[in-house]
């Protein structure tokens, strides 16, 4: 039942379809020189991402990083979020050894504290490593851009269906109260790493913000450890009672 689930996640995780890596916007197909320039862009993205946090990324400064001409980078992208998305897809794949994977475990519930602390701190470890585009992945989807958006949902859908998996429900994805719980769940871890990896958020605190965010991580385990047993609780009525 479990394994399913990671060919969904993997699904989600995967934007670059074979056609954008073979040939260039024009339809050309992309030979050796090509496919080098091709990652060149993407290398230079990635420099710039990992650069500080008030470095820009434009089109312009991965033209200058890569020490390619605008008309030449427009061959293979036609704008930024489809660049960022091409980056995007191999750190996305990466998640499922990161904290993926953890969550497609069955968690016993003597064991229940730990693994949602371990889960917490997986994917806050994953949101550390590549805060920066993700927090612009979030930036687009928050103002309306289609593909950004839909990749951030199918991002998390799998993992709401994970969740509702770990509360025992063997109801499809939907309007019922598992759902709705680990929907909810989902969306409060996320928002809560989105915030404890925020940059310019660190810099307002006045207290040492390493104690700060393991506060956070803390008690949002805790809410997860608890609405999980609380799915479990009504999986469990209802299998019961039939």
């Amino acid at each position: 039942m479990w394994g399913k689930d990671f060919a969904l996640v993997k699904a989600a995780h995967s934007t670059t379809d074979k056609e954008s890596l073979s040939h260039n916007l024009l339809g050309q197909r992309l030979g050796r020189k090509g496919r080098d320039t091709r990652e060149r862009i993407l290398a230079a993205t990635e420099k710039l991402l990992a650069g500080p946090p008030e470095t820009a990324i434009s089109l312009s400064a991965v033209a200058r990083e890569a020490s390619l001409g605008m008309t030449t980078l427009y061959l293979y992208f036609s704008d930024l979020p489809e660049l960022l998305l091409a980056v995007l897809d191999p750190i996305m794949a990466s998640a499922e050894n990161s904290y993926v994977g953890h969550l497609r475990m069955h968690w016993p519930d003597d064991s229940l504290t730990e693994n949602c602390l371990k889960f917490v701190e997986a994917f806050h470890a994953f949101w550390v490593r590549h805060a920066r585009i993700l927090h612009l992945r979030n930036n687009y989807a928050d103002n309306n851009d289609e593909r950004m958006r839909a990749y951030r949902i199918s991002s998390s859908q799998p993992m709401i269906t994970l969740l509702i998996k770990q509360m025992e429900s063997d109801l499809p994805p939907g309007r019922s109260p598992v759902s709705a719980m680990a929907t909810v769940l989902m969306t409060g871890i996320e928002r809560t790493i989105t915030v404890a990896t925020d940059a310019y958020f660190q810099r307002l605190m006045t207290t040492d913000p390493t104690i700060h965010v393991h506060n956070l991580l803390v008690a949002e385990a805790r809410i997860l450890e608890l609405g999980l047993r609380d799915g479990r609780a009504t999986s469990r009525r209802g299998s019961a009672s039939t």
